[in-house]
């Protein structure tokens, strides 16, 4: 794993968006793995920037977002899809047909995702955050790390970790579709970014830590392709 430190959050938001930017220039059909949350809301504000100053152009992309909520109405502002058309869909020339979400019916083969992914060619690079408690994606402490796209329930740590974007604990969603692990890792590259110290033990298990399903993110030891972009409060139990 390449490791970039870099003063704060603007710095990260910087890195990350001008490497998407740069890819997205060199190849416009880029099929992009993404994440939500506070992590790249400003990420995804730079590459709306970039497109409205004329440095890129989506119309060609292929995007697969990495998990959504389970039992809460498709109209209610914090699903993934939602957050997604306000912080960047809505504002770039992407076709909606290009946009893809893993199934939210508890009955639905979810297998399908995975499949829809391999015959658009695959994700060409896959955006990631990681939770306090090393999850990546939905995927929480113990998941296998051979799971394919699946329906997950959320731990109460992740629950509470997402409860700001919900007016109470009770309102934040208990089941989660997500992509899995071995999904994520068939990826060609993977950017990880993460911010404050909450995130440094995390962080630490990630990078330094023994490869355990315990914490999900240390899988991405055995990945060629991945970039972690921290500030240095995420930095700091690093030596």
């Amino acid at each position: 794993m390449r490791l970039k430190i870099v003063e704060n959050k603007s710095g990260m938001t910087q890195y990350v968006a001008e490497e998407l930017i740069k890819r997205l220039e060199a190849n416009p059909h880029l099929n992009l793995g993404l994440a939500t949350g506070s992590t790249y809301i400003d990420v995804y504000a730079e590459l709306v920037r970039a497109y409205e100053a004329g440095r890129v152009s989506f119309c060609h992309v292929q995007t697969f977002n990495l998990d959504e909520y389970m039992d809460i109405s498709s109209d209610h502002p914090e699903t993934f899809q939602n957050f997604m058309d306000r912080h960047l869909f809505s504002h770039i020339d992407i076709s909606r047909a290009n946009t893809h979400f893993p199934p939210i019916d508890e009955h639905a083969d979810y297998a399908a995702y995975d499949e829809l992914i391999a015959s658009k060619g695959g994700i060409d690079i896959q955006l990631l955050g990681i939770g306090t408690n090393g999850h990546i994606a939905f995927n929480e402490p113990g998941t296998s790390f051979d799971t394919k796209t699946h329906l997950i329930h959320l731990t109460e740590a992740t629950r509470e970790a997402n409860k700001r974007f919900f007016n109470s604990i009770d309102a934040v969603p208990c089941r989660a579709v997500t992509m899995g692990i071995d999904t994520i890792m068939q990826s060609e590259e993977i950017i990880v970014a993460a911010s404050g110290s909450k995130k440094a033990e995390a962080v630490r298990a990630m990078l330094k830590g023994p490869l355990q399903e315990d914490v999900p993110a240390s899988v991405l030891q055995l990945h060629d392709n991945v970039t972690v972009v921290i500030d240095r409060e995420a930095a700091h139990l690093l030596e």
